[in-house]
């Protein structure tokens, strides 16, 4: 495989590999979300600017900063593909795993892994056209499935919805979940 660049996310480096090795991505499906999104507008913001943006995404910014990648997801020369939970997705896994936000958040090491598998593992943005079923690698080198009726399931076998899809950033693209994805 064919290495095109180098992420550096906080104290973790991935490789990430060729658009090729990465060919399944999740269906097009979209709902409303509450802030409404302005594709011209926000095609000019980074991902982070983007989900400040967003009240729904205030949890995750939250999660982004405890764990220090705010600056490496504002990047103006990546090309990121995030799957981003909303913030009742985070409430949600909170109560699941009996954790407090805190408790989450103090844990940088955690955090970080939950983070980067959200992100996928690509050479350019992955659009919604592009979605096949089938495994994915996520920046954390963890893997992610694609269900054949457009799910994406975790490695614990808990599977998410898209709500939105194609949130075109100026470093990268937003594919809004219902839950919070969880590697091993």
């Amino acid at each position: 495989m064919k290495i095109i660049k180098i992420a550096a996310i906080g104290t973790l480096a991935v490789s990430m590999a060729g658009l090729s090795a990465c060919n399944n991505i999740m269906p097009a499906k979209s709902a409303p979300m509450k802030a409404p999104m302005h594709s011209q507008s926000m095609a000019k913001m980074n991902v982070v600017q983007i989900a400040q943006s967003n009240p729904d995404f205030s949890v995750l910014v939250e999660a982004v900063v405890a764990a220090d990648l705010a600056g490496a997801l504002s990047n103006p020369n990546a090309n990121y593909t995030i799957l981003a939970p909303t913030n009742a997705a985070f409430m949600q896994a909170l109560q699941e795993n009996n954790m407090t936000k805190a408790q989450l958040f103090a844990n940088k090491p955690l955090l970080t892994k939950i983070l980067s598998y959200h992100v996928i593992n690509a050479a350019a943005p992955i659009y919604a056209k592009d979605v096949r079923p089938g495994n994915v690698t996520m920046l954390s080198t963890d893997t992610l499935m694609v269900t054949a009726q457009g799910k994406l399931m975790d490695e614990s076998g808990r599977t998410a919805n898209l709500l939105k899809t194609d949130i075109t950033a100026s470093n990268g693209v937003i594919h809004v979940i219902d839950r919070v994805l969880m590697p091993r």
